[in-house]
């Protein structure tokens, strides 16, 4: 049986920037009872505050979830409180070049909506983050925006060009997320497998975007076993099934 359980957070564990739900608590606690949880998102730390954390009891079951916003490059355990482990930040001369990227590539393709919700562009510290409609936008208004990625995969065929020297990635329903090199979901799974001791092997993961260009896609490419899942709800079955799979045993 696998000794950790790997989620990401927007599309399965919840809808974008959106709290997990009484029903997802319920199971994401029980399943602390019979394996280590780790989380890893694109998203910053108060994303994982507010959809996630504030939804679980604060005990000390939480010693068994570890949380990897933006992608691992910083890492977050428990003990009677949260606690950052490491922050792999950029530096202020890395920003600037990134958001100036991004407002060249928003301003050449046309991208400025008649209507924003809060910041198109986020500072999370190790990642910058583009959300086409504010960071607080309406999920269906998101759903709307790039349903088949092509508007966010012209930004990148850009930026690429643009700032070569970063990586860039899809996220989300709107959303794109800059890194420095190597900084995916792998670079994640590594992190967890170095840090708790855990091989790949005995790791399994669960994401919506398991597919070439997805943004859970690189975990697949680290070699740990996944299970694609639709949404929350189809998340909600698999864990049901892990919890009862590990409860026979």
């Amino acid at each position: 049986m696998k000794k950790i359980v790997v989620f990401d957070l927007d599309g399965t564990l919840a809808e974008s920037k959106s709290a997990i739900d009484e029903e997802m608590g319920t199971l994401l606690y029980s399943l602390l009872l019979v394996a280590r949880v780790a989380i890893i998102s694109g998203g910053a730390w108060p994303q994982f505050e507010k959809q996630v954390l504030a939804h679980l009891p604060a005990d000390q079951r939480l010693q068994r979830l570890s949380i990897l916003p933006a992608c691992g490059t910083q890492f977050y355990e428990y003990d009677h409180e949260w606690k950052q482990l490491y922050a792999e930040n950029f530096v202020p001369e890395e920003k600037k070049k990134i958001t100036d990227a991004l407002n060249s590539v928003v301003a050449q393709l046309g991208y400025t909506p008649p209507q924003t919700w809060g910041s198109q562009i986020e500072d999370r510290g190790s990642q910058i983050t583009f959300s086409a409609l504010g960071q607080e936008a309406p999920l269906e208004e998101k759903k709307k925006w790039d349903p088949d990625f092509a508007k966010r995969q012209q930004m990148k065929a850009l930026l690429v060009h643009i700032i070569p020297e970063f990586a860039i990635n899809l996220g989300g329903t709107t959303s794109v997320d800059i890194t420095k090199p190597g900084i995916d979901k792998a670079y994640g799974i590594r992190k967890l497998r170095d840090i708790l001791l855990v091989s790949i092997e005995e790791m399994l993961f669960a994401g919506d975007a398991i597919f070439p260009g997805g943004n859970d896609y690189p975990a697949k490419e680290a070699g740990v076993d996944c299970i694609k899942v639709r949404d929350p709800d189809e998340t909600k079955r698999v864990i049901e099934t892990i919890v009862a799979c590990y409860t026979v045993l």
